[in-house]
């Protein structure tokens, strides 16, 4: 937008000043040669550029002189006419024709266009792209994430040894769970972990040298009739392996009368149900199942014994923790199963398998399974790895587990061997036992 501004008479300077007239140059007189700019924002090249007429102050005429000297683009220069009395060297200078240079938007510049390329896409091509895009995207879509609960994973397989093992020899025995959210697959490798640390600090020692009055028959004798009990109430397999540990860990800290101690065992099995059971059996069940030889205010009160002896600790890995993990690793089938476990209540009913760890104890189960159903291998690396005991380790065990399998027939502690002759658990009591470790 061109602005107006009032025309202000030139001031007369210097020795011209003494006249009192003002000098007419070229023509030109002073106060009508303004013009109204024809484009302030410069886009525009004024073709020719008309006389500029103002005063020429000391500031402005450098301004001038300092652009005349300038040796670029001699031949592309405007011509400045000044008009107005100056004296001195300044009047000297600026009567002189004085050039500027004309603005950067002025001067022509050529620009040569790029040669066009022709690229001709074929549908091939247009697949070929279409693939990298996809390709891209799903690399994109599967950059690895690393969460606390991966690093926490790692770091457990690292500790148990499975990055050390070949990935052909190591199972992933968690691969079908990855989607079940109750079988806890991000955690599983940290929770046996913290199993096999705490399990020592857990479990019931060699004690029967502080007992006075009862001996391994008579324990053995008591744990056979809880797994009658047991299998009577048809309860959960946990609470079996959690009563014997309730009763071994409270024959070990306090010595008990032979008239007692199967009352200790109710209400060992009262403490489990009802921390396994969803509907526990009632106190009148128990008192009944005992033949009356208890009341229902002395199961009670051992019941308060026993909580207080132990401080109420009964998260504690058991026998079953460590059966449930083992079978899996073995990718036992329900025969396969159904032996483990036969085996493992005739560790529980003989009192020579308390020195072993319950891990051990589960290890040696499943050993003793796969040597009698002749299963190749009878130990491989999966089986290593998540049990943490070689095949030399769980020989001593596994022997006794299967001597006691020899001889179930003739023992007067009948009470596995009689569950698992049914046909519910396959008959495997029925199954000749491993004559490759009784040999």
């Amino acid at each position: 937008m061109a602005s107006t501004r009032p025309i202000v008479p030139n001031q007369n300077r210097g020795r011209d000043a003494l006249a009192g007239k003002p000098k007419q140059k070229a023509g030109i007189v002073e106060g009508n040669n303004r013009r109204a700019l024809i484009d302030v924002t410069n886009r525009g090249v004024v073709a020719n550029p008309q006389p500029i007429n103002r005063p020429v102050t000391r500031s402005f005429c450098a301004q001038l002189l300092a652009k005349a000297q300038d040796p670029v683009n001699e031949n592309n220069k405007i011509a400045v006419v000044v008009d107005g009395p100056i004296g001195g060297k300044e009047a000297r200078a600026v009567q002189k024709k004085v050039t500027v240079k004309p603005k950067l938007e002025e001067r022509k510049v050529t620009v040569k266009p790029n040669p066009e390329v022709v690229i001709d896409i074929s549908p091939e091509t247009k697949a070929d792209k279409s693939d990298i895009r996809r390709q891209a995207r799903d690399s994109s879509r599967k950059k690895n994430v690393h969460t606390t609960t991966s690093i926490l994973t790692a770091r457990s397989k690292i500790a148990c040894g499975t990055t050390n093992k070949p990935k052909d020899l190591v199972r992933d025995i968690d691969a079908a769970d990855g989607n079940n959210q109750l079988a806890a697959v991000e955690y599983v490798e940290d929770l046996y972990k913290y199993y096999k640390l705490v399990e020592n600090s857990t479990r019931a020692h060699d004690y029967m040298a502080t007992q006075h009055e009862i001996n391994e028959k008579m324990r053995g004798i008591l744990v056979d009739w809880l797994i009658e009990v047991h299998n009577k109430f048809e309860l959960m397999p946990e609470t079996l392996y959690l009563t014997i540990h309730i009763v071994d860990r409270y024959l070990a800290g306090r010595a008990v009368s032979k008239k007692i101690l199967q009352l200790v065992g109710v209400s060992a099995t009262l403490i489990a149900s009802k921390y396994e059971e969803i509907w526990a059996p009632e106190v009148n069940d128990f008192v009944t199942v005992a033949d009356d030889a208890y009341s229902r205010e002395q199961v009670l009160a051992m019941e308060k014994l026993i909580l207080g002896k132990l401080e109420w600790s009964l998260t504690v890995p058991t026998p079953y923790v460590f059966l449930v993990r083992y079978i899996k690793a073995a990718a036992s089938d329900q025969k396969m199963e159904n032996m483990v476990f036969f085996l493992a209540e005739l560790g529980l009913t003989h009192y020579e398998l308390i020195s072993y760890s319950p891990s051990m104890m589960a290890a040696s189960a499943v050993y003793a399974a796969r040597c009698t159903l002749n299963r190749k291998p009878l130990w491989d690396e999966t089986l290593k790895c998540h049990t943490g005991f070689s095949e030399s380790q769980l020989q001593d065990c596994a022997k006794l587990l299967v001597t006691f399998h020899s001889v179930a027939t003739e023992s007067n502690l009948q009470a596995a061997y009689k569950k698992y002759s049914s046909v519910v658990y396959g008959a495997v009591a029925l199954i000749p036992p491993a004559k490759i470790l009784l040999a």
